[in-house]
């Protein structure tokens, strides 16, 4: 089969593989549709920080955020799964460790990520083989372009979730990208008002064409009540800026991930009783997003700027900006 193979920084070619075969409790789907991250960005540059602490090496495998349709079961999998439209979790667990068995496998210290931790192949690639035991059915009411945000969904609904949001709160999130966009749908999802932050105006327009109308840069921001703020950016500076922010007894939920060591001052979670939380992989979140997915409260279509084959994928890894404003651009393995 063909795969999008990364063997060193900078250099990335579709080759030709072996095709998975399926193990006990394992499956193999047929990739329709995965989407481009900025992890696998990372990993293409060399920059990711797997790289540099033996949690990942050349070659590699990328690919995390997919759907497809299972084709072949192994040992001890229910034939039914054989025809089924399906997603599933990036992090797999050891699933006999103490934080397995107590259901947060995410951050089992011997987890496989797939595509990204531990040498387990990704989806930029025809066939995945994946445990059973990760998937998630999608239903019909979610096309391949939904299917394959479900995963960037989860992580925004952990986002959101871990931010307490209330009826008619007032949210704040930082960084308009793909987790923080899909985080302000949540947020008003939710009955909650979505304020959104960026760097500049250009970074706010395609927010607004979401429907998005509270959109601001760090000149322009209100001086608000803000109940919880979401960082879901890259930008160092910004950790401490979301304490400052957040209400007293308020909450912070960090999800983005800078290039650089971040600081605040702790003292001001302590003397504000503020609450702060780290989100780490989209796990928990799955059924969550594939139901708002499904019933419309969100739909993640129109971030999608493109769609284009696997031999593509390497210039996209590379910058190339294919399609519309959307932050997110999705490979199709068939093309």
């Amino acid at each position: 089969m063909r795969a999008v193979v990364l063997t060193g920084p900078h250099t990335a070619e579709v080759a030709d593989v072996p095709a998975p075969r399926p193990g006990p409790g394992q499956v193999v789907v047929d990739v329709s549709r995965v989407g481009v991250c900025g992890t696998d960005v990372e990993l293409f540059t060399g920059e990711m920080s797997y790289l540099h602490d033996g949690q990942a090496a050349y070659p590699l495998r990328p690919g995390h955020e997919w759907c497809g349709t299972v084709s072949a079961v192994g040992d001890g999998v229910e034939e039914a799964w054989v025809g089924r439209r399906t997603t599933g979790d990036t992090m797999l667990g050891c699933g006999h460790c103490r934080r397995c068995l107590a259901g947060r496998h995410h951050v089992c210290a011997d987890r496989y990520e797939i595509g990204i931790r531990g040498g387990w192949h990704g989806a930029l690639a025809e066939q995945l083989l994946v445990p059973a035991s990760s998937l998630h059915a999608l239903p019909d009411a979610l096309d391949d372009t939904a299917g394959a945000m479900v995963e960037p969904g989860g992580n925004a609904v952990r986002a959101v979730r871990a931010a307490n949001v209330g009826e008619g709160d007032q949210v704040l999130v930082a960084g308009p990208g793909t987790i923080g966009l899909l985080a302000a749908l949540f947020v008003e999802a939710a009955g909650a008002r979505a304020h959104l932050l960026g760097p500049d105006e250009q970074s706010l327009e395609f927010a607004r064409s979401l429907g998005l109308t509270h959109t601001w840069t760090e000149a322009t921001l209100p001086d608000e009540p803000w109940d919880a703020v979401v960082d879901a950016s890259t930008g160092a500076s910004v950790p401490a800026r979301a304490v400052d922010l957040v209400e007293p007894a308020g909450r912070v939920v960090f999800i983005g991930i800078a290039p650089t060591p971040t600081l605040f001052d702790s003292r001001s979670l302590v003397f504000r009783d503020i609450t702060a939380v780290g989100i780490l992989g989209a796990s928990a979140g799955l059924a969550g997003a594939i139901e708002a997915y499904a019933n419309g409260s969100v739909d993640p279509r129109p971030l999608v700027a493109a769609t284009v084959p696997l031999t593509q994928a390497a210039a996209v890894l590379a910058g190339e900006r294919p399609g519309s404003r959307g932050p997110k651009v999705h490979v199709d393995p068939r093309r």
